[in-house]
Parts: C-alpha cells; sequence; structure tokens
C-alpha cells in the first residue's frame, strides 16, 4: 500500500482555487492514474450534494445560521464516509476542494458564530481527521467579489451576495487560523496572474508528494 495523502483548497470568494485545481487535475492525472482522487465539499456523493442544493439556493431561503453549519458539518461527515476515507484507505492522494476550514471562516468568522463553536461541532464529523496539507488562496474581499460578479458563469449563490462586511471576515478569519497553524496551511497570493498561482501551487504540491514517495 501507499502512502496516502489529504489536501485540501481553501479561499474567500472569488479566489480562484477552483479554476487552479482544474488546471493542475490536467497536469496530474496523467501522471497518478488512479492514484489521484479529487473531490469538492459540500458534495462529492448523492446524499452531500442534495445537501449543497438546499445550502446554496440562488435566492435566500432564510436558513437559520446554526441550521447552515450544522448543515455543512452533515454534508462533510458523509463525504468523509462516502469518498475521503476509503480513498485513503486505498493510499491514494486525495484533493478536496473545501474541508473544515470553510466552515471555521465562513460560519465562525463571516456568521459570528465563533470558531470554537464550529471547531466543536465538526469534530463529532471529522473524527480527528485532518489536511496533511491546506492550500489557503488569499485575496482581498473586494477583489474576490468583483472576480465573482465579473466571471462567474451561471448562478451566484446567496453566500457570494453577502456583504462586504461578511467577506471581510472570513478573509480575516481565514488569515488568523493560517498563522495559527503555519505548519499544515500554507499562502499563495491569489492577486497574482493565474499562471504564477498556478505555478506555486504545483510547487508545493509537489514538495508534499516527493515527501510521501521518499516515505514509501
Amino acid at each position: 500500500m501507499t502512502q496516502p495523502l489529504f489536501i485540501t483548497f481553501e479561499g474567500p470568494e472569488g479566489a480562484g482555487k477552483t479554476s487552479v485545481l482544474q488546471a493542475l487535475i490536467a497536469e496530474l492525472k496523467p501522471l497518478l492514474g488512479d492514484d489521484l482522487v479529487t473531490t469538492r465539499e459540500p458534495g462529492g456523493n448523492p446524499i452531500s450534494e442534495a445537501i449543497r442544493a438546499i445550502l446554496q439556493p440562488e435566492e435566500d431561503n432564510g436558513m437559520d445560521d446554526r441550521t447552515e453549519a450544522l448543515l455543512y458539518t452533515a454534508a462533510r461527515r458523509q463525504h468523509l464516509v462516502s469518498v475521503v476515507l476509503p480513498a485513503l484507505a486505498a493510499g491514494k492522494i486525495v484533493i478536496s476542494d473545501r474541508y473544515v476550514d470553510s466552515s471555521l471562516a465562513y460560519q465562525g468568522g463571516g456568521r459570528g458564530l465563533g470558531v470554537d463553536n464550529i471547531w466543536q461541532i465538526n469534530q463529532f464529523a471529522i473524527d480527528g481527521l485532518m489536511p496533511d496539507l491546506t492550500i489557503y488562496f488569499d485575496v482581498p474581499a473586494e477583489v474576490g467579489l468583483a472576480r465573482v460578479m465579473a466571471n462567474r458563469q451561471g448562478k451566484i449563490d446567496r453566500l457570494d451576495k453577502e456583504d462586504l462586511s461578511f467577506h471581510k471576515k472570513v478573509r480575516e478569519t481565514y488569515l488568523s487560523l493560517q498563522s495559527d497553524f503555519s505548519d499544515r496551511i500554507k499562502i499563495i497570493d491569489a492577486t497574482q496572474p493565474l499562471t504564477e498561482v498556478i505555478a506555486a501551487t504545483r510547487t508545493l504540491l509537489f514538495e508534499i508528494m516527493a515527501t510521501r514517495k521518499e516515505s514509501l
């Protein structure tokens, strides 16, 4: 069995992390084949995708903030047992677009529910599983929202429509988490041109994959 890796991509709205992930999948898949599993939160399996549809309607559905936090946590648990844990048990590299840090930033910081409170409810869901590496794509809230409005294809969901103060709190929380857990969370300046962001991300991924290979 090979050494498994769990890697997560994080960032505020408009940071471009999904675009970076898609570009790097095209590079990594030919190299890693079935050894690479890419997924997203909320989603990645039918139950979590159904929860995603409730969480991300185009219009405000009146959802209570604590209900929102609990639904994200429920989707996360199902995602873990359906996708992440089986892949890791098989020695694969799992890259997820968002994980628990998103809840800490968006519900803990943005919604004002408290990072510690959100951390506590997620402990039951994740059962101690944290990423080996988290890549945080940082961009000022004003820049990120401008990108969303200019470039987003399809619907703009209710998180995108939150006011600027919400998105500033999300970013502040992410930066605080990165400072507290700098060994795990690596920061990339996402205001750079996309090619440079991709290159910086590629470097981080290849570094940790090289470490994985050396440990075999």
